[in-house]
């Protein structure tokens, strides 16, 4: 018989919080989007990029479009961008246009008339906690890559120029 500070242990480590596949390609496409810096983008080339089928990148720019988030242009020479500047576009947004808005807890109603109400209103209180956490970013701040809190630090560039054919000149690094 296992002790119940053993079960404890192991279920912790097992404990994951996942979003819809469907909301981790909205995000995804909206970063690929916002890498862009306005230019269109075809649903093609983010379907290859991003390893998504076109058919679920079909979806979820559709899906993006109506919540306001991508404008879609349409042609042979069409594709999307965002509709918003980057930095206007919370990441809680999103997730609240893509995933559900409530929690319901399946089978609360065994419990009696009371444990339901009672469930369902704490476990939206806590979704609501967590998408007020992701409110606090920005698709921007996703798209270069690091968080709002603890910015990086900026990387000092080195480049070298290479020696043109012929010139006989080794390669110096500069500095910017």
């Amino acid at each position: 018989m296992v002790g119940k500070r053993a079960l404890r242990g192991k279920f912790r480590k097992n404990v994951v919080m996942r979003l819809k596949r469907t909301t981790s390609h909205a995000i995804r496409i909206l970063i690929e989007c916002a890498a862009a810096n306005g230019v269109l983008v075809k649903t093609g080339e983010i379907s290859q990029r991003l390893d998504i089928t076109p058919l679920n990148v079909f979806k979820v720019v559709h899906l993006l479009s109506r919540a306001g988030f991508l404008e879609p242009v349409r042609g042979r020479n069409g594709g999307v961008r965002l509709a918003r500047p980057a930095d206007a576009i919370r990441i809680g947004e999103v997730v609240r246009a893509i995933e559900a808005s409530d929690v319901e807890v399946v089978g609360a109603e065994e419990g009696g008339r009371s444990a339901k109400p009672q469930l369902n209103s704490i476990f939206d209180s806590a979704l609501e906690a967590f998408i007020g956490v992701l409110d606090q970013h920005t698709l921007a701040d996703m798209a270069r890559g690091r968080n709002r809190r603890a910015p990086a630090a900026p990387a000092q560039r080195q480049s070298r120029r290479r020696p043109t054919a012929g010139s006989g000149r080794a390669a110096t690094a500069v500095r910017n």
